[in-house]
């Protein structure tokens, strides 16, 4: 009996280590899934969306990392995880890579290998509502004393500190709850890219965006590009990766964001 005992424990024990290796025939990619136009949840399938608990899951994000997934000769599978999961998931072996609208820079890259970015907002703008006195300015520094919000942890709460006598509102975790605080007149900008900015807008009717002259905008970076784990860069499968990315063409990528905006649900 005792050796009976014994060996189902041994067999236990392989299973429950077979049930958690990761399966090498997928393609796990983590990301918000509520960061429209970039990725977003769908109660629907539609072509090029992907199936997660709850939903599906579609958007820029989703229809890159399809085609990255097609070249590494791979299944696609979507992760929904917080902003703040992104990394500590990447770094555990949860995921294999982060795409989400992630711009690369100093600090992340000491914990995360980036590639080449896959998209460029060309510029940061700030959201306001329609028919404000704020639809009228041409510099950032035209927001000064007003109350400006961004996304935690991101650089669009970074670069608010570039307008001089800022009332900088302290971060919130999602667009769809900073929109919300903007209809509700507890603020009155947020900060996005303008891929973002077109999507909130073609949700939101009652708001608009404000760009800035030649050298009077925001001093920062909009591109974003895929995370991959820290140590990888150079081996065969962050080249991998870099390969397929380089493939999918501009016009492409340009043709992925605009479908993105039309497909983006009326809440997001």
């Amino acid at each position: 009996m005792k050796k009976l005992l014994g060996l189902l424990l041994v067999l236990f024990i392989l299973c429950g280590c077979s049930a958690n290796e990761k399966n090498d025939n997928t393609f796990v990619v983590g990301m918000e899934v509520n960061y429209a136009p970039f990725n977003y949840e769908l109660a629907n399938s539609i072509d090029g969306a992907v199936e997660i608990d709850g939903g599906y899951a579609y958007g820029y994000d989703v229809l890159i990392a399809k085609d990255i997934a097609s070249s590494l000769g791979k299944e696609l599978v979507i992760k929904k995880i917080s902003w703040e999961g992104l990394g500590p998931a990447l770094e555990a072996g949860d995921i294999d890579a982060i795409i989400a609208g992630m711009t690369a820079n100093e600090q992340r890259e000491q914990g995360i290998d980036f590639t080449t970015p896959y998209y460029d907002s060309h510029g940061m703008i700030i959201i306001v509502r329609k028919g404000s006195q704020m639809e009228t300015y041409t510099s950032i520094q035209d927001f000064g004393g007003l109350n400006i919000v961004g996304q935690r942890n991101t650089t669009y709460d970074d670069v608010i500190d570039q307008i001089e006598n800022v009332n900088h509102v302290t971060p919130k975790a999602t667009y769809p709850e900073m929109v919300f605080a903007l209809q509700n007149n507890d603020v009155d900008g947020i900060t996005a890219e303008m891929a973002v900015a077109k999507g909130i807008l073609a949700s939101n009717p009652d708001l608009t965006y404000v760009s800035f002259e030649d050298g009077k905008g925001f001093d920062v970076d909009t591109t974003v590009s895929i995370g991959l784990k820290e140590g990888s860069r150079g081996s065969e499968f962050f080249n991998a990766v870099q390969s397929a990315l380089d493939s999918i063409s501009e016009e492409t990528r340009e043709n992925y964001m605009v479908l993105a905006v039309e497909n983006q649900p009326a809440e997001n």
